[in-house]
């Protein structure tokens, strides 16, 4: 499925309708560079699933849990590891095959991890459309690239 929005405020409401939909055990992977608005988009999966408190990306904790919507959401922000074993000393595994939804931001980065169920999201810019333009690309399989 490949969604285009045009601000900000489009990319928030593309990721709270994907939180309003979302399902415990769900695994979101997001891919894309820089400044593309993994994190906007974020910011509307956890307002879809009821979280009010502030959402920023946990860049240097790895992972952010929010427990106060209709499900946990944990977000991961794995830009920052090395090595794919390093997920292994946060117990990754409890949070991706446990009863809250995960958004991992950089997925890529630890594609060898990610479970087959893992739903990616590619956010991409075109500067021709606009400053605001993304296209968000969603895959219901197991390949992010």
């Amino acid at each position: 499925m490949i969604l285009e929005t045009w601000s900000r405020e489009e990319t928030f409401a593309a990721g709270r309708k994907l939180g309003e939909q979302a399902q415990p055990g769900q695994i979101f992977a997001l891919t894309g560079d820089l400044g593309t608005g993994k994190t906007v988009f974020t910011k509307g999966v956890a307002a879809g699933l009821g979280i009010c408190e502030p959402v920023s990306s946990p860049t240097f904790t790895i992972v952010q849990i929010y427990g106060e919507g209709r499900m946990p959401l944990y977000h991961f922000d794995v830009y920052r590891i090395a090595e794919p074993e390093e997920m292994d000393e946060i117990g990754y595994e409890d949070y991706f095959f446990g009863e809250g939804v995960c958004l991992v931001e950089w997925a890529d980065l630890i594609e060898e991890l990610m479970p087959e169920n893992t739903i990616w999201i590619r956010i991409e810019k075109n500067p021709e459309k606009g400053f605001d333009y993304r296209r968000i690309e969603v895959a219901y399989e197991n390949s992010g690239n």
